[in-house]
């Protein structure tokens, strides 16, 4: 005869996820009993915390490559519907905001690893290319970081008569240009110093100096500025 399985509200009170959380602190939760608490709710067959793990294998048991996974991929699992799969993305979203957000005294950005470090979330983990480009001050204080272009998997547009223009409606002395690499790869093609010898050429026209650009590959970067070649 099977054993009965135990809902998580017939476990101990200091063995529940919420109630662990209030009394120990969130650090003290496995990763399987934080997203326990945002799925709210298993199946049949498995407790919130059982489906939790399941959702975890998905990822390899690692929250990063958790996080990459997109809408559908969450939904094929059994027990995963349309709500817990958009609260899972939701999450990761924020989480990458808050990585990324600027602090209320703007940041000086003095390396291209300190660039790099407020940059990088937003495109180690990209399936495509995208170019964004940081706008800083005379002081090299970030006024903000916006995205330029979306391009494919190899490729990615830089306008500069865009990047140009932007700068100049945020009164930006100068600035980094940043694009990703998806392949792994963080070392520039001929295209890629193609369109930063433009960018510099323009941009000094309006006074306005390309520091660097970077180039994100997963967890490692390609500094223009840190190889002398701009």
């Amino acid at each position: 005869m099977m054993e009965k399985r135990l809902s998580i509200k017939e476990w101990r009170e200091d063995e529940r996820p919420r109630e662990k959380l209030i009394d120990k602190g969130a650090e003290s939760l496995s990763d399987a009993e934080l997203i326990a608490i945002l799925i709210s709710s298993g199946t049949k067959e498995d407790s919130a915390i059982d489906l939790s793990r399941k959702i975890l294998q998905l990822g390899d048991n690692n929250l990063r490559e958790l996080s990459k996974l997109s809408y559908e991929k969450l939904l094929a699992l059994k027990g995963v519907g349309p709500t817990k799969a958009v609260t899972i993305l939701a999450v990761f979203e924020v989480f990458k905001r808050f990585l990324t957000s600027q602090e209320i005294d703007k940041p000086k950005i003095q390396s291209s690893a300190y660039a790099a470090k407020i940059i990088s979330p937003i495109l180690r983990d990209l399936s495509h290319e995208e170019c964004w480009v940081m706008y800083l001050n005379r002081a090299n204080k970030l006024i903000t970081k916006e995205r330029l272009s979306i391009g494919g998997v190899s490729a990615t547009v830089v306008d500069v008569k865009i990047v140009i223009k932007n700068a100049l409606e945020k009164l930006a002395s100068s600035i980094i240009l940043v694009h990703n690499h998806p392949s792994g790869n963080p070392y520039p093609g001929d295209n890629d110093k193609a369109q930063t010898k433009i960018l510099k050429e323009a941009a000094s026209l309006f006074d306005i100096s390309l520091l660097d650009h970077l180039i994100i590959a997963g967890d490692g970067y390609f500094s223009f500025a840190d190889d002398g070649i701009i």
